[in-house]
């Protein structure tokens, strides 16, 4: 990392809805300073190559926000949306090489942002330090509706942790992370709120598998790796993968899934991102440091369908053809 301002992403400015301005100072990350000892990118050597499923191009910049970008989503016409960590705001981009436009003001739209069926946002607030590390025992933590033509902003669910990571299961129940605690959050579609649903250690990404029946979660610090949590048996995670040694301070941080229900993931100090295949970790691509989140294309326009992207603390989203695969084929009469 270059500075201390890489190691914040457990620990945020505090947002406060309506605020508009950023604030004037950030709290440094001490937790995770001293669990990675060190202020620089680390080389990852543990992690071999994957074999190739994309072109062996370089990543090439597809849009750029003036903000870290926390986490960005696509929706079923391949239109990206971003949240941004200093302003708080949700950012929509229409298509690649466009500009991004501010979809709402700060509405502390620091965290993890996901896409549901009828196409509104969910966005996950309370990202900071104050949150993260009393969110156990305090949960207060909003997650926001957000209409994606409009900007209108509701509260879906309060009560949770901070609010870092965000995913949606198909039956449309969703789940949450806060980096500084141990509790997963849950939100039922009839609007229960269970926040600490189940427990991981410094959870951050997070993703459901294809057919529901598990949550994933990349546990980021001190033992870093991926966890499996049975949907019907939260009291019991289960350590799926391990990173290697020359790995532990690699800073795994956001998680998606590809076509064929494999996780990716994307790392802050390796600029590694890593996917899952036969229960070890291969590197699709290097080199991009300061990675939040990836996720892949939707439709077959615009973010299409089969395209692999990566936002990260630098403002910058990347299209990364080394992760690119074949879009779903259609479905048939």
């Amino acid at each position: 990392m270059r500075s201390t301002r890489t190691w914040r992403t457990a620990f945020r400015p505090r947002r406060r809805r309506p605020r508009r301005r950023p604030p004037t100072a950030l709290v440094p990350a001490v937790l995770l300073v001293a669990a990675g000892g060190v202020l620089a990118p680390v080389p990852a050597y543990a992690a071999p190559a994957c074999a190739p499923t994309g072109p062996a191009a370089p990543p090439v910049q597809v849009a750029q926000l003036p903000d870290w970008v926390e986490s960005i989503a696509v929706d079923a016409r391949g239109r990206m949306f971003a949240t941004a960590y200093y302003t708080g705001r949700v950012h929509r981009i229409d298509a690649p090489g466009s500009a991004p436009v501010a979809l709402t003001g700060n509405i502390g739209a620091n965290g993890g942002i996901v896409v549901r069926a009828d196409g509104k946002l969910l966005v996950g607030t309370g990202n900071d330090l104050a949150h993260s590390l009393t969110g156990d025992f305090f949960p207060r933590s909003e997650l926001l509706l957000v209409d994606p033509e409009s900007g209108a902003v509701r509260t879906y669910a309060s009560g949770l942790g901070g609010i870092d990571g965000v995913a949606l299961a198909p039956d449309g129940t969703v789940y949450t992370t806060t980096l500084g605690g141990r509790n997963i959050g849950r939100v039922t579609p009839d609007g229960r709120v269970d926040p600490a649903w189940a427990r991981v250690p410094q959870a951050n990404g997070i993703a459901v598998s294809p057919d529901g029946s598990e949550v994933l979660v990349v546990q980021t610090t001190i033992a870093p790796g991926l966890h499996r949590i049975p949907v019907s048996d939260p009291d019991h995670p289960r350590r799926w993968i391990s990173t290697a040694l020359p790995d532990a301070l690699a800073l795994p941080d956001g998680l998606t899934l590809d076509a064929a229900g494999r996780p990716l993931i994307s790392t802050h100090a390796s600029g590694q991102v890593w996917r899952v295949e036969g229960g070890a970790l291969c590197a699709v691509t290097s080199g991009l440091h300061l990675s939040t989140q990836l996720t892949y294309g939707r439709g077959d326009s615009g973010f299409a369908a089969g395209r692999l992207y990566r936002a990260g603390i630098d403002g910058r989203i990347l299209e990364v053809p080394a992760g690119a695969e074949a879009p779903a084929a259609p479905a048939g009469p």
